[in-house]
């Protein structure tokens, strides 16, 4: 069987290509026609040894979905390997990713122009709301001592989509009545301007302020953007930072 799977950011760069084509000896799935996502990343480690560093921090999406490591696929499946993400170049759709946000009216949208935040906080106005926050996350010039040239952030796009949705369910579960919009940035983003906006209404104000901190927490552990930060002398891939990262715990 073979498997044709998706690259992003740093793995991409590592083994040069945008996916590769995994194949599975028949005698590893036993003669099915499904595999284990476990059984699917230790074959990718053992093909690709020159990745195997990060390859151990990736979780595998199947179906923009990710999939838990008992979790079984198939040929069929939609698979993308998801390094540790940033909260956020953009290899996949291009322009078009906008003209969908804009069509369905969607509340969740990916961009390459700048973010305009009034119409974000514009999608979560309700009558019954009477607290919104408004989070801006902005380039910021110098970190640890390490001055930042450009930001470049990338993203599986149908994917990060989904998530965006998803944490909005969260949200609207967790706190009745909140109202969430998201706008992420890819592409290059300059120092100062605005690379994600996250608008968060409620009917009252703690509510607000709780949902909003969910909502960045959120985006930043599960949603499958990444961030190059280019330096004078040089640039990396930033990933997750904040300890261990695994995007199928739950937020508490």
């Amino acid at each position: 069987m073979t498997f044709r799977i998706r690259l992003f950011a740093g793995l991409a760069d590592v083994l040069g290509r945008p996916f590769v084509d995994l194949s599975i000896d028949e005698k590893t799935t036993g003669g099915s026609d499904t595999v284990q996502v476990r059984q699917l990343l230790e074959e990718m480690i053992r093909q690709y040894p020159e990745a195997g560093s990060l390859l151990t921090h990736c979780f595998l999406a199947k179906n923009h979905i990710y999939a838990a490591p008992e979790e079984t696929v198939a040929v069929t499946d939609e698979l993308a390997l998801i390094p540790p993400v940033s909260g956020g170049s953009g290899r996949d759709g291009g322009a078009n990713t906008e003209q969908r946000a804009a069509e369905d009216s969607s509340p969740y949208a990916l961009t390459r122009s700048p973010i305009d935040a009034d119409q974000v906080a514009a999608r979560t106005a309700h009558p019954d709301c009477g607290a919104t926050l408004l989070f801006i996350g902005t380039t910021r010039e110098h970190t640890d001592g390490q001055r930042t040239v450009l930001l470049e952030y990338e993203a599986y796009e149908p994917m990060a989509l989904n998530t965006m949705r998803t944490i909005g369910e969260e949200i609207a579960g967790r706190w009745p009545g909140a109202c969430c919009a998201m706008t992420h940035r890819l592409g290059p983003v300059a120092i100062g301007e605005s690379s994600l906006v996250i608008a968060v209404s409620t009917p009252h104000r703690a509510a607000c302020y709780e949902a909003s901190r969910y909502a960045i927490e959120r985006v930043k552990q599960i949603l499958p953007v990444w961030k190059k930060e280019i330096h004078e002398d040089g640039s990396q891939w930033k990933g997750y930072a904040s300890g261990e990262w695994n995007p199928l715990d739950p937020l508490l």
